[in-house]
């Protein structure tokens, strides 16, 4: 995570194919050996196509995650949200430090006297806590945690 904002950057240019290729790529992804295949099959392309132009699409920043969203609670582990608050002269430093742990999944700069928010997720529910307390030792600031109390499904897709 950065603090600066990068140059601004021509945008992509998407055509017909980019977009039902992104239309299809959301919701009722195919659960078998080849679902890029499954998927090349409904739109009339051939798997290595869908597959270079999600890695193009993916490159170009288009897309910035293709992957599954876990329920990890369902599986023993834990998900929670924190944050910290963090001077603009630390922030980059800050940021660099909380981003090399394995636990952290994502991480936000915010306009609040709490300006660095990320998401923890780790195996076993008791491994929150045990991150929050090595990030507080490697960067010498507390850690906020903000844990889930209830759960709500937004399914939202973007037509492309």
């Amino acid at each position: 995570m950065s603090g600066r904002r990068a140059p601004a950057e021509a945008p992509a240019v998407l055509d017909d194919i980019d977009r039902a290729l992104i239309n299809a790529l959301q919701g009722d992804f195919p659960l078998s050996r080849q679902p890029f295949a499954e998927v090349g099959l409904r739109l009339g392309l051939p798997q290595e196509t869908v597959l270079a132009r999600v890695q193009r699409l993916l490159d170009a920043r288009v897309l910035t995650r293709f992957g599954p969203m876990f329920q990890i609670e369902r599986i023993g582990g834990a998900f929670c949200l924190a944050a910290m608050s963090v001077s603009e002269a630390a922030f980059e430093h800050v940021a660099a430090q909380v981003n090399g742990f394995p636990e952290v999944a994502h991480n936000y700069r915010r306009e609040h006297a709490l300006n660095m928010w990320f998401v923890l997720a780790t195996e076993l529910p008791d491994g929150i806590a045990e991150c929050a307390r090595r990030i507080e030792a490697a960067t010498g600031l507390p850690v906020f945690l903000f844990p889930k109390e209830r759960e709500y499904f937004v399914e939202m897709k973007l037509e492309a």
